[in-house]
């Protein structure tokens, strides 16, 4: 979710975004989208994974009246993958959980319109009827509606911290159930948490067509297509100027990104990247890290280096980057979840 230090910034942004003329589409509006994700609707009372159902229907206002194009979540990944240009404001819909809401609430709203939704289904709530969650039957109804079912683990674990054959049998256990259940093994998934590391990715990587994450960033050819971003959006982090400031985000194309786990071995890391636009006005390039921490950024050419001054606080760490686009209008936004475990995470601190 978003750090307190990004608030004043999105205000600004948010602000100038209503005041500008639209341009033309940039070179890097041509190969992204926003991929948007949510938890539950109209479930007041878990707020952290909640979007109020009055939120939401403000969000699809704001798509519907801005002229933005919902598309389906597998035709967006399938053309990063290929490196094909995605038409301008493309955004797609997705769920996290398979909480009954996303089909009393959400469903209806996206359904009118005539949108796609996807929906990241951990396989264990659903098979013990887990109070809350859809039931099988009710998955086999809205995949005939069309709704695209993901993967989301058998048991929604901290991934990134099981060894590498341990990922595989959860994933490949969630997989029989699919099979067995709705006929078919999804193409997509989401890492529990939006934790991952080198080993979960490989595995996600001979499963599926493509993963995601929940870092916060705009997914673009230059992403590693199994740990895409996500705009993460609940009851205190879906207001309507920082929902309008990420659906207007552009992706910040980078490459050589180090570490090049999201599971880190040194807390804080040594975060670095190049970014491979070279039009891009780096100087005005600012980066955020957890609330806790000060971060200093230095650049050498395209190249990007960010240090902090104290270890992430917690079990996963956050740093995002923005940059003002070359209209004037919109930002670059790159931003990467870190894994912090056992060894190098603060004393004391245990997975929540």
């Amino acid at each position: 979710m978003r750090p307190p230090m990004l608030r004043p910034l999105l205000a600004a942004v948010a602000a100038f975004l209503a005041a500008a003329p639209a341009l033309a589409e940039t070179p890097a509006e041509a190969s992204s989208a926003v991929v948007l994700m949510y938890h539950r609707f109209g479930e007041s009372g878990i707020p952290s994974t909640n979007i109020r159902a009055e939120q939401f229907a403000r969000h699809l206002e704001k798509l519907e009246k801005g002229g933005y194009r919902v598309a389906p979540l597998e035709e967006i990944a399938a053309a990063i993958k290929a490196g094909r240009p995605i038409p301008p404001k493309t955004v797609a819909i997705t769920v996290d959980d398979a909480y009954a809401s996303a089909l009393t609430v959400a469903w209806p709203m996206l359904k009118a319109r005539g949108w796609p939704m996807t929906i990241f289904v951990a396989t264990a709530p659903v098979d013990h009827g887990t109070h809350g969650y859809l039931t099988w039957d009710q998955l086999r109804g809205m995949a005939k509606e069309g709704v695209t079912i993901g993967a989301h683990s058998e048991t929604h674990p901290h991934m990134a911290k099981l060894p590498a054959d341990e990922a595989a049998a959860e994933i490949a256990r969630s997989n029989a159930r699919f099979q067995a259940e709705l006929g078919f093994v999804p193409k997509l998934f989401a890492y529990p948490y939006g934790e991952a590391s080198t080993d979960t990715i490989a595995a996600a990587r001979k499963a599926y067509d493509a993963a995601f994450g929940q870092h916060s960033g705009v997914a673009d050819a230059s992403d590693d297509p199994y740990f895409l971003p996500r705009f993460a959006l609940n009851e205190r982090y879906g207001d309507d100027d920082r929902f309008r400031v990420i659906v207007g985000a552009l992706p910040l194309p980078v490459a050589d990104v180090t570490p090049a786990s999201p599971t880190l071995a040194d807390n804080p890391p040594n975060f670095g990247f190049t970014v491979t636009d070279p039009g891009l006005p780096l100087r005005n390039l600012r980066c955020y890290a957890t609330p806790e921490t000060k971060t200093t950024t230095e650049i050498l050419g395209n190249r990007v280096e960010v240090r902090m001054d104290k270890p992430f606080p917690g079990t996963r760490g956050r740093l995002n980057c923005t940059l003002p686009g070359r209209d004037g209008q919109r930002w670059h936004w790159y931003g990467r979840l870190f894994y912090i475990p056992e060894g190098v995470r603060l004393p004391g601190v245990k997975d929540d």
